[in-house]
């Protein structure tokens, strides 16, 4: 191959420097692709015991782990040539227009993660135009958030207290500032094990030990952001002195019930949807109280280990009740994929913890900003790829399930149990003994259940 050397015309057009960036936090969101990569800077810049708080689950985290692989065990079905050089994300939910199918999920000590807490929120999710929810162990009062997104829709999500008076006092402030949906949370009749907290020591607010001054040490702007901005208060109670398990205790109600329920309803002007639904009798009971919708979730994960995966119970609850009331979903969620394919399978809207506190935690209000962003193009750039244009145009045949987790069926376990009563039986060869297990039949292979 004959050689020359390049002359300077050849390597000009080759040579194209960016302007540095001199923002640190717009550089940083900037390279941020993904959520995950939302949560890689936010476990960087933040205090270890507040990271875990809100990147932590139940016990084992098994629930959580199940809730995100069911996403990842998903074939998508496209369709191709279909105009898709415009689509449509937005929908009405709870009888108003969002623009994304996903809202803020409401998240507890919010401006413990990062100082901005529910304004950047709220104020984003106005900006975007999607719900945002505050929840009863917010950092920010009814009236604040209000004030943030006040235009928007704002829900508020509700913990009955065994102080129900002081339940519905605040019911009346989010009804008086104008919030539009009620989310009552029925998973919580007391606190899951949240083991990462215990071993950090978490506490409200977070104590200054030797421990927790060295791993400040790495990230000062957090502590300064945190010692020089307003006390931690709460949208349900003004202070708080003590542990995260101590302040869940007294806020628990271990004996509500769908009667409470129904008085609740009764008080409240707006949508109410129930947040927490596991299993399909509950959602048909729920479709008969004339709920406006619900939300299947096992809390992110937070509270029973091993609870349902909710995006397993999702195509059979939107069959037997989506037309009787919306049918919400969270936990799992990390893409826009995830969220298009659980509107695939029937889910009405989706709702976003971890994802939103991944962006605050890693830039403020501009975090959470490019979370939305990320999530919206995620969205839009699946949807174009599955042949869709709009949310309405999404089925089930668009999403397969694939099996990881199958369950024994009563008839495998009959069968185990008759065998475990049987008389012992000959030894068998040694041969067959040291048989391989890869050399087992296909029918036996199949009633061996994978490993999560």
């Amino acid at each position: 191959m004959k050689r020359r050397f390049p002359s300077p015309r050849d390597l000009a057009p080759l040579m194209k420097f960016k302007t540095p960036e001199l923002n640190g936090r717009k550089r940083r969101l900037d390279a941020a692709l993904t959520i995950h990569d939302l949560m890689v800077i936010a476990k960087r810049r933040t205090p270890k015991a507040p990271f875990d708080y809100t990147d932590g689950a139940a016990e084992g985290e098994i629930s959580l782990a199940r809730a995100r692989q069911a996403f990842e065990d998903i074939q998508f079905n496209p369709s191709i040539l279909r105009d898709v050089s415009f689509v449509d994300t937005s929908r009405e939910v709870l009888g108003a227009p969002v623009a994304q199918p996903f809202g803020i999920a409401p998240t507890g000590f919010t401006r413990m993660m990062q100082t901005e807490g529910e304004i950047a929120g709220a104020s984003a999710a106005a900006a975007a135009g999607i719900p945002f929810a505050l929840s009863t162990m917010g950092t920010t009062s009814i009236e604040d958030v209000k004030a943030a997104n006040p235009d928007g829709r704002n829900w508020f999500q509700l913990y009955m207290w065994k102080d129900r008076d002081r339940s519905m006092a605040l019911v009346d402030r989010a009804a008086k500032a104008g919030f539009d949906t009620l989310l009552v949370t029925v998973d919580v009749p007391v606190a899951g094990a949240r083991l990462r907290d215990k071993r950090n020591g978490m506490s409200i607010p977070p104590a200054l030990t030797p421990r927790t001054v060295i791993n400040a040490l790495p990230r000062p702007e957090w502590w300064i952001n945190f010692l020089t901005t307003e006390p931690l208060a709460f949208a349900s109670l003004d202070r708080w002195s003590g542990t995260v398990a101590e302040l869940l205790d007294t806020m628990f109600d271990p004996t509500v019930t769908f009667e409470d329920l129904a008085w609740i309803k009764g008080q409240w002007p707006g949508k109410l949807v129930v947040k927490g639904v596991q299993n399909l009798d509950d959602a048909k009971k729920l479709a008969t109280m004339g709920v406006d919708g619900i939300t299947l979730s096992n809390h992110g994960g937070r509270q029973l280990d091993r609870a349902p995966i909710p995006f397993h119970l999702l195509p059979s609850v939107a069959r037997e009740v989506g037309k009787d009331m919306e049918v919400h979903l969270d936990t799992g969620i990390m893409s826009g994929a995830d969220i298009v394919a659980a509107v695939a399978l029937g889910a009405d809207f989706t709702m976003v913890g971890r994802a939103y506190l991944y962006g605050l935690m890693a830039g403020g209000r501009e975090g959470v900003d490019r979370m939305i962003q990320i999530l919206s193009g995620e969205v839009a750039r699946t949807m174009r790829l599955l042949g869709v244009a709009t949310l309405d145009e999404l089925e089930p045949k668009h999403v397969t399930q694939l099996a990881r987790l199958v369950p024994v069926s009563p008839a495998v376990a009959a069968g185990a149990d008759a065998a475990a009563a049987a008389p012992a039986k000959r030894a068998p060869s040694r041969a067959a003994a040291t048989k391989p297990a890869s050399a087992k039949s296909p029918a036996a292979r199949r009633t061996t259940a994978p490993k999560a």
